[in-house]
């Protein structure tokens, strides 16, 4: 995993919190809610017809969703990285199209897919979170 760039992305995206001292496992579980929460902000923006801070909202959401694509450790063996980066990839356009036509009901689809991939992520066992720093350090 490339934390440097998925810190970036999350400082980016997100001026608040402290993330030094994040491992790479909570690191991307901050990323993830951060996308969550921009996902219903920007749904929020289009429920109070605020367009400019709904596209705000969904660039930094991308932008999240981006730090995450970018940390995946595609050397891995199995097929998941690759499955995360073309669901990661689909998301992306899907935001995108969700800002064009200022449509919740995508948001919604977004945010459930994400909430899986967390949820599937949160579950993962405290004596495995070294999984992931030892792939950071590659």
């Amino acid at each position: 995993m490339n934390t440097q760039n998925a810190v970036k992305q999350y400082q980016t995206a997100n001026s608040q919190g402290k993330i030094e001292d994040a491992s790479p496992h909570q690191l991307i579980h901050l990323l993830m809610e951060g996308a969550l929460t921009r996902i219903a902000q920007a749904k929020s923006c289009i429920a109070h017809d605020a367009m400019a801070d709904k596209s705000v909202q969904i660039g930094k959401a991308i932008s999240i969703i981006g730090g995450l694509q970018g940390s995946l450790d595609m050397n891995a063996e199995g097929d998941i990285s690759e499955n995360l980066d073309a669901l990661y990839d689909y998301m992306v356009r899907k935001l995108l199209d969700a800002n064009v036509k200022n449509d919740p009901a995508i948001l919604d689809e977004i945010s459930g897919l994400l909430r899986e991939i967390k949820d599937a992520w949160d579950s993962i066992p405290a004596e495995f979170h070294h999984a992931t720093q030892k792939t950071a350090s590659r």
